[in-house]
């Protein structure tokens, strides 16, 4: 069996290719060709394990994720688990792979298939909201799919806010870095606006005017009592994209604006079924959008799939013997 670390990993794949493959695995999800029962969610108190099946093809993949907000500013990562990768034919475990890292590169491969699909082809302004872990991923698969110029970055916490900066400046030196002194001033510099917060409760205002216009992409909100996205934002939308049709049960950015009548069961569909269509034409990409992520085990098989892949290629990770 491979071990392969976060080092390992960052050093196989690139974000381009988690991009293509969870792009990819949109199109599995329409076309139903894999198995992917319902995670296993378990509250203990403020604290959250998930575990997460799915075979395909070639590979079956269990994730054991643990989510605990907490952790923020302790040192101890908010989110956090391992991936094993088995053989579909014999059940033999072929990896333990870091689930932390492959978390954040799948998250962020998906947000960053949204924006390819249902952001204008020119947009180049990305706002993040929250400096957490994941949001430099959100930022680094961003800039596969378009050419940024400029991103904004809103937190709470200013001393996070600086460290993603230094970060971005670090790996894309030819894009502007601003830090925004609240999200107000982010959503004017922003065509492209991604939260990725643990707050309980909206982070964007009440306000048509600064929403309208833009792409949004929901990361934060995994629980029916978590909301990200004031009621604005659904008079705005068509539609509300979701990466699993499961998003409408476990994320209150789906649930609540159904339940009050923001929207109609009509307007949730599935990003994949857009893909698989043939994509949003200029009309829908230049309107308000909407992608809401609650992650899925067949993102985290596609992606453990592509790293696996790539290590062995690469020789890359240290060989355990059970």
């Amino acid at each position: 069996m491979l071990v392969l670390s976060e080092r390992d990993i960052l050093k196989c794949v690139s974000y381009f290719d988690i991009v293509n493959a969870i792009e990819e695995s949109f199109i599995v999800y329409e076309q139903k060709d894999f198995h992917m029962p319902n995670r296993m969610h378990i509250d203990h108190g403020p604290n959250t394990l998930l575990l997460m099946p799915c075979f395909g093809k070639e590979y079956f993949g269990t994730k054991l994720v643990t989510v605990y907000p907490g952790n923020r500013g302790t040192g101890f990562p908010v989110i956090n688990g391992v991936v094993i990768l088995n053989d579909l034919d014999t059940g033999s475990p072929l990896a333990l792979i870091n689930g932390q890292v492959l978390t954040a590169l799948r998250t962020g491969a998906a947000g960053a298939v949204s924006v390819k699909h249902l952001a204008p082809e020119n947009a180049s302004q990305l706002g993040i909201i929250g400096a957490g872990v994941q949001a430099f991923y959100q930022v680094m698969s961003t800039a596969v799919v378009r050419k940024l110029q400029s991103i904004a970055i809103y937190d709470i916490y200013q001393e996070a806010s600086q460290v993603l900066a230094q970060k971005i400046r670090e790996k894309l030196p030819d894009v502007i870095v601003n830090i925004a002194d609240n999200v107000e001033e982010l959503l004017v510099q922003s065509q492209v606006v991604i939260t990725s917060t643990t707050a309980a409760n909206p982070v964007l205002p009440e306000n048509r005017v600064l929403l309208e216009g833009r792409h949004f992409v929901g990361i934060g909100s995994f629980k029916p009592e978590i909301r990200e996205f004031p009621e604005a934002l659904y008079g705005l939308i068509d539609s509300v994209y979701v990466d699993t049709e499961h998003a409408a049960k476990e994320s209150g950015d789906v649930l609540y604006p159904l339940e009050q009548k923001w929207i109609a069961p009509n307007q949730v569909h599935t990003l994949g079924s857009l893909i698989k269509a043939g994509g949003a034409g200029d009309v829908v990409r230049n309107k308000t959008t909407f992608f809401k992520s609650v992650g899925m085990a067949l993102f985290d098989l596609a992606a453990a799939g592509v790293i696996y892949e790539k290590a062995l290629e690469k020789g890359i990770g240290q060989e355990l013997v059970l």
